[in-house]
């Protein structure tokens, strides 16, 4: 007789010691182009509680809207130092927090070009299927033109939008809340 895990298994209890090793919080060190932000927030539950033991992945492209990927076929420059990828562990308070560049624009649906955004998964204990979404920046006019952003019913959008701090302009808020009020838009797959 042999035990296997189902497609559903949750990440159970010991969700930080297993990805502990594996976060990468910042994605582009020195000599990767572009202009330099911290994204950071919080994750939430309904209540407004903080999510202790979740798990922020974030994707993204370099300044020139290339994916560090080898199926990103674009002609566009490639940063070798660029990771594209990162993974943060919230804290006590739910915060997570990336150093990386403003992604440029890539090609979406029908080859628009899509405003510049950072593709996000959410993983938690007992959260049974991960959550997907994407994070834009408020001050980016390419916004209003985004076809998956234009998907969102308006009065939803604000959602998906990080804040610039008014004290410093590289650091991006953009706080994620799992249900009730003001629930994240989140993505089916």
């Amino acid at each position: 007789m042999s035990l296997l895990t189902t497609a559903s298994q949750t990440v159970g209890p010991y969700v930080r010691i297993g990805f502990e090793r594996f976060a990468v919080e910042d994605l582009a060190p020195p000599g990767v182009s572009g202009e330099r932000i911290t994204l950071s927030g919080r994750i939430t539950d309904a209540d407004g509680a903080p999510i202790s033991d979740g798990i922020v992945e974030i994707w993204q492209a370099n300044a020139h809207g290339k994916y560090a990927h080898p199926e990103d076929a674009q002609d566009k420059p490639v940063e070798g130092l660029f990771r594209g990828f990162g993974r943060s562990l919230t804290d006590a308070n739910g915060g997570y927090r990336f150093a990386t560049i403003k992604p440029g624009r890539v090609p979406g649906p029908g080859g628009v070009q899509q405003a510049p955004h950072i593709a996000v998964t959410i993983f938690m204990r007992g959260l049974l299927k991960h959550l997907i979404t994407r994070v834009y920046f408020a001050d980016d006019p390419a916004n209003a033109q985004d076809p998956v952003l234009n998907l969102v019913p308006a009065d939803r959008r604000a959602t998906l939008i990080a804040s610039r701090s008014a004290t410093d302009k590289s650091v991006f808020t953009w706080n994620i809340r799992l249900q009730g009020p003001d629930e994240t838009v989140f993505f089916d797959y």
